[in-house]
């Protein structure tokens, strides 16, 4: 008795006919791809285009509480105090995500100088 290999014995699979199709699926008649509709080119700027954008929505996010806390102070009915905790709440988050950013970005300086060429 043989265990299969060399014996020319080889399971049949017919995986074709197994697939279930999508709206994902590329190719199937009368359905549309939808991944690839969807398929965008990256607006893809210089490092200080986008820098500067980041550090100008930081300083409009960082600036928001204070100036919706000064709104319901004013007495604007349009603002409400949860706003300003929400606002605050973003401030805050985006400082964290600031200070982690600078720490790797010195982490990978100080690596690069100590490169010896």
């Amino acid at each position: 008795m043989t265990n299969g290999f060399g014996s020319g014995w080889y399971p049949h699979y017919d995986l074709a006919a197994r697939i279930q199709h999508t709206k994902l699926d590329t190719g199937t008649i009368g359905m549309y791809p939808a991944r690839m509709e969807r398929i965008e080119e990256p607006g893809v700027g210089d490092f200080k285009g986008v820098l500067s954008g980041l550090i100008e929505n930081f300083n409009k996010d960082l600036n928001a509480p204070d100036n919706l806390l000064k709104d319901v102070m004013s007495g604007n009915e349009d603002v409400d105090i949860h706003d300003v905790m929400t606002a605050m709440a973003k401030a805050e988050i985006n400082v964290n995500v600031a200070t982690t950013i600078a720490g790797k970005i010195i982490q990978t300086y100080d690596k690069i100088m100590q490169i010896q060429v």
